[in-house]
């Protein structure tokens, strides 16, 4: 079996000169932060290797922006990235929103895992999500924040759900995101 990077199999001494310090790596405000690049579903990749940009992480967005970027990132095969962006949605937006936004982060990853290979895993994530965004819309007022087409989101969701239980893995990311908003 391949080793998935460059310092899973090395021992302790060869770890110590690729990463001298054996510290973790640490944002400007000294909080860890994970430097590596990494590949468009997320996957870490050896240090130095080119990867795809990242979404930067704590960043606060309008419900607008948020569901743009998402947007974006989906339609580009980055699933991982775009559960980034609904992640920072969730942790800095307004509390009555935050089980939305948790629950669009976990499609996110679902289809991530869907796209690595993990099949159960990521049929399991894409209808803890559907479930999470639906009992939000239930509980809420309309219209969802960004324009938001809830009930689409929850309908991929489980229908990708199903279908990756039965075909197995996800060959590409971005044809099978989902359309946040509704076709107008």
């Amino acid at each position: 079996m391949e080793p998935r990077d460059d310092r899973s199999a090395e021992s302790g001494e060869e770890r110590a000169a690729v990463r001298p310090d054996r510290g973790r790596d640490r944002d400007a405000e000294g909080r860890a932060r994970n430097a590596r690049p990494r590949d468009g579903l997320g996957r870490p990749l050896p240090y130095g290797a080119p990867g795809v940009p990242r979404a930067p992480e704590g960043v606060v967005r309008t419900a607008g922006a948020s569901v743009d970027e998402a947007q974006e990132l989906l339609r580009a095969g980055r699933p991982f990235h775009a559960h980034e962006v609904f992640e920072d949605a969730w942790k800095s937006g307004p509390a009555e929103q935050r089980a939305l936004w948790r629950g669009l982060a976990q499609t996110a990853v679902g289809l991530t895992h869907a796209a690595r290979g993990n099949t159960t895993g990521g049929a399991r994530l894409l209808r803890r999500g559907a479930d999470g965004v639906e009992r939000w819309a239930v509980s809420a007022a309309p219209p969802a924040p960004g324009g938001l087409d809830t009930g689409g989101v929850v309908a991929w969701a489980r229908a990708l759900a199903e279908r990756v239980e039965a075909e197995g893995q996800v060959a590409d990311a971005a044809a099978v995101a989902p359309e946040l908003r509704a076709e107008r």
